[in-house]
């Protein structure tokens, strides 16, 4: 009797034990979670305020004004007629530091660039083949280092494009449109070649120059387990843990890239961005001269913005390193209109729907301060719909001029609030876009539900 009390005694220590553990490894696990989202949150902080960043297509297309890569992929040039241009890039007019204080001043606050596009051309030193700025080019130098260094000194995030595939590179699958060089399970030694020399790159660029944002493209080619995505994800954040990664790595990234068209509706990632041409080139293009103005450009930033996103505006330069003046302009242009706009654009939040109001708007993060962007001219007023706060003050934005409103269809027997008429004359009118912001009497909030009907009065 006293050995089965023991035995049943022994059995609910256990219990209690085993119990124990695994609150414990509960615990442990959702405290893992936590801080994992945590981590996560403040490394992509910056880039949620960033709001704007310049994109730049820069290798040996660029010279003879051809599609990058595509060209020979696609059979509208030979590969070996497209290498003929590594004589003509020369880079002798390559300015890394203009290039950083046109970017800083257009108010981008980071910039993405072209490390290797599909055709392999490497814009470093590197150490993995001789298909480079420094061994096959006339230009005979590291085109990347000085820009890397320019950014930072102007306080500029990095970001460094990485195409994976590498359709000039022996031991990869891919040539051309109608030409393989082999099939992965044919041939694993070799397809285990080309992993060691594009990681074995990637480790270059992390060491070398410890990128904030990582910039993938071409995953289609591949699934995730024969790029080893997750393997590559890992090597990079064990080197900077708040490194960025966009969706383009398998859909082992931080964000979501749409290209070129504003989604309809926002991308259903928390974190994303615009990528977007000036004309219709992402490299230089002499005969393209089809530019979206600087009011479009400006509309659709905004339209970003206001539904919680960033734009990537690329540019395009010339094979020896200068920018189009086109896009200089507009460069110049945009960012006299951002400077002047900054507390509206920068560390803000996407804005209200639509039904609110009819253009873009943003908010501040303590959701007080709403920002109206005013296409063109109203004629007199804006129009806000359903905002229950009471308004304490409205100002256009970048020169502080106060305007009056009014509400009106506002009646007792309703919750609803009525109708805000703003307004604007025409003197304070920015000559791109105009901004108004509204200070709130406390967090806005919005009158959502189905009109009231009068049923006694």
């Amino acid at each position: 009797m006293k050995i089965l009390k023991k035995y049943n005694g022994i059995k609910q220590v256990i219990k209690k034990s085993i119990i124990c553990v695994f609150l414990l490894s509960t615990m442990f696990s959702w405290s893992q979670s936590v801080d994992s989202l945590k981590v996560e949150q403040e490394k992509m902080q910056w880039f949620k305020d960033a709001k704007l960043g310049i994109f730049i297509h820069w290798g040996l297309y660029s010279v003879n004004g051809i599609d990058e890569s595509w060209s020979f992929f696609n059979g509208y040039i030979s590969h070996k007629d497209y290498l003929k241009q590594t004589k003509g890039f020369t880079a002798k007019n390559y300015n890394p530091v203009a290039w950083a204080e046109l970017i800083k001043k257009s108010g981008a606050k980071y910039s993405v660039i072209t490390s290797k596009h599909h055709d392999g051309f490497a814009l470093w030193d590197t150490k993995y083949g001789n298909f480079n700025s420094v061994d096959a080019a006339t230009s005979k130098k590291d085109i990347l280092t000085p820009f890397v260094s320019a950014l930072r000194k102007n306080n500029l995030k990095v970001g460094i494009y990485y195409s994976l595939p590498d359709w000039s590179y022996k031991d990869y699958t891919h040539f051309t449109r109608d030409s393989i060089r082999y099939n992965i399970q044919d041939k694993p030694k070799r397809w285990q070649n080309f992993l060691n020399y594009y990681q074995g790159q990637l480790k270059e660029i992390s060491d070398n120059y410890n990128p904030d944002l990582y910039w993938f493209d071409g995953d289609w080619e591949h699934n995730s387990d024969e790029w080893e995505a997750p393997k590559v994800r890992k090597m990079l954040l064990d080197r900077n843990p708040n490194a960025i990664l966009n969706s383009r790595l398998s859909e082992h990234g931080d964000y979501a890239t749409p290209e070129q068209g504003m989604p309809i509706t926002p991308p259903k990632s928390k974190y994303w961005e615009l990528c977007m041409t000036m004309n219709d080139s992402w490299g230089y293009q002499k005969n393209d001269h089809n530019y979206k103005t600087t009011d479009q450009i400006i509309g659709i930033f905004t339209d970003v913005i206001s539904n919680g996103g960033n734009l990537l505006l690329d540019i395009g330069p010339k094979g020896d390193g200068t920018i189009p003046k086109e896009q200089v302009k507009i460069l110049e242009e945009f960012g006299e209109w951002t400077h002047k706009h900054k507390e509206a654009i920068y560390g803000t939040i996407g804005g209200i729907p639509k039904e609110h109001f009819y253009g873009p708007t943003t908010l501040s993060k303590d959701k007080t301060i709403l920002y109206l962007f005013v296409k063109g001219n109203p004629k007199g007023e804006v129009v806000i719909r359903g905002l229950k706060n009471k308004i304490n003050r409205i100002w256009v934005v970048g020169e502080g001029t106060k305007l009056a409103h009014k509400v009106v269809s506002k009646v007792y027997w309703s919750h609803y609030p009525g109708i805000t008429y703003i307004q604007v004359p025409e003197y304070v009118l920015d000559n791109h876009m105009t901004v108004i912001a509204l200070l709130l009497d406390g967090v806005i909030d919005l009158y959502r539900e189905d009109g009231a009907v009068i049923e006694s009065n």
